[in-house]
């Protein structure tokens, strides 16, 4: 063998260790965080948005055996023949699925089954990157690594859902920490107008939704340094916020009073004194923790109230390094929609993102849910705006 091939596969042999190494790690990451968990924790689905802690666990093994050990390793036999019927998630071209609204249903398979399958697809998986370094399939096992990431999230997220609608209001553990206060006064930094560039532009992962590299001209604009408080919002809530139907569009009105809306999800008002529901249960409201669980339209509707605005996904990104980012998703102006020169993947995996590109906004940084090392500053999630069970929150902005 050749000094250059040597080297090529050695080369080829590290990045297949560190592959292998952080595929476990996520692996075992997802299973710690539904340690705490009782057996019925697993399979509520209070609404259609909120999915069962045993279906996230079967959905991110179902993704490794769909597009990696089927395709790839030799003589590979499927857990199970109905599993992709179960877990896919909504992958139009691969196959009938389960609809959204009936995993709460699922009763079967058993919690005990799902584990059974996350084990035989690990080490099924073990064994294909320990003998193949296909660069095709350490980019798609890179790809599964982080998409298991985005549903870790999902999945602490979920399940204050489904704690949190419990009428015991029970707590996840003692330890999870979500309401960090500020210490600092909020300054606003001013960004003078110029053509910036925006985009992912590196060699490390980033998803196809951040590519597109391309130049926005940005007016003059000062940014908050601090997310929006508890205490702020609350002389929002107080100031009758919610009750004045000239801060809110005309979607948002009709949902306010349909849902009858008053305060930010998991607020509880007793004798005028507010709480919150946490993972760590209920606890007294901190007025200098940054506010979360808002919707789009609440905070919207809380910078109309200020006379500022939301910045546009653009004017965050150039921003970011001016203010500490990552303990809420901050909602933003931006419509979600591709980037000049955007092209989505080849196949089913071009239903990741691109499928979702209408009537949604963009949300940048990332939350205290989020795991490490898997957002990016050109980072772009998105949800509806009526959401909020996210840990969703809002930074403001002025124009100069």
């Amino acid at each position: 063998m050749s000094v250059f091939v040597n080297r090529v596969h050695s080369f080829f042999m590290i990045i297949t260790d560190n592959l292998l190494t952080s595929f476990l790690k996520t692996r075992s990451d997802t299973e710690e965080i539904c340690a705490p968990l009782q057996i019925e924790d697993y399979v509520i689905q209070p609404i259609v948005d909120v999915s069962p802690p045993k279906w996230h666990l079967g959905h991110t093994t179902w993704f490794f055996e769909e597009f990696i050990l089927s395709k790839f390793l030799k003589d590979y036999t499927r857990f199970h023949s109905e599993y992709a019927y179960v877990f896919n998630s909504y992958y139009e071209s691969i196959g009938k699925r389960v609809i959204r609204t009936n995993r709460g249903n699922l009763s079967r398979p058993t919690v005990s089954e799902v584990y059974e399958y996350r084990d035989y697809v690990t080490l099924n998986m073990q064994s294909l990157l320990e003998y193949n370094t296909n660069a095709e399939i350490q980019k798609l096992v890179e790809i599964g690594i982080h998409h298991e990431k985005q549903h870790q999230e999902l999945l602490l997220t979920d399940i204050k859902y489904i704690l949190g609608n419990n009428p015991l209001l029970p707590k996840y553990n003692d330890t999870f920490t979500e309401h960090t206060a500020y210490d600092a006064i909020t300054e606003y930094n001013t960004i003078e107008a110029g053509i910036y560039e925006i985009g992912y532009n590196g060699n490390d992962f980033c998803y196809d939704n951040e590519q597109g590299v391309h130049k926005v001209l940005l007016g003059e604009y000062a940014i908050a340094n601090q997310l929006v408080s508890n205490k702020e919002y609350l002389d929002f809530i107080e100031d009758k916020g919610y009750q004045n139907s000239l801060l809110w569009h005309a979607e948002a009105w009709d949902w306010l009073q349909n849902e009858d809306i008053k305060t930010p999800l998991y607020w509880y008002e007793i004798d005028g004194h507010y709480q919150q529901y946490t993972l760590q249960g209920v606890k007294d409201l901190n007025p200098n923790a940054p506010v979360t669980h808002l919707s789009y339209y609440e905070a919207f509707a809380f910078s109309q109230w200020k006379g500022e605005r939301l910045p546009t996904e653009f004017e965050w990104e150039i921003a970011q390094s001016y203010f500490d980012w990552g303990t809420r998703w901050e909602w933003t102006e931006s419509a979600y929609s591709p980037y000049p020169n955007y092209k989505k993947a080849p196949g089913a995996l071009g239903e990741y993102n691109g499928k979702f590109m209408v009537n949604q906004k963009v949300l940048r940084g990332g939350s205290v849910a989020t795991p490490k090392n898997h957002t990016r500053p050109t980072y772009r999630n998105f949800f509806h705006p009526h959401l909020r069970w996210q840990f969703t929150g809002l930074r403001l902005v002025k124009d100069k």
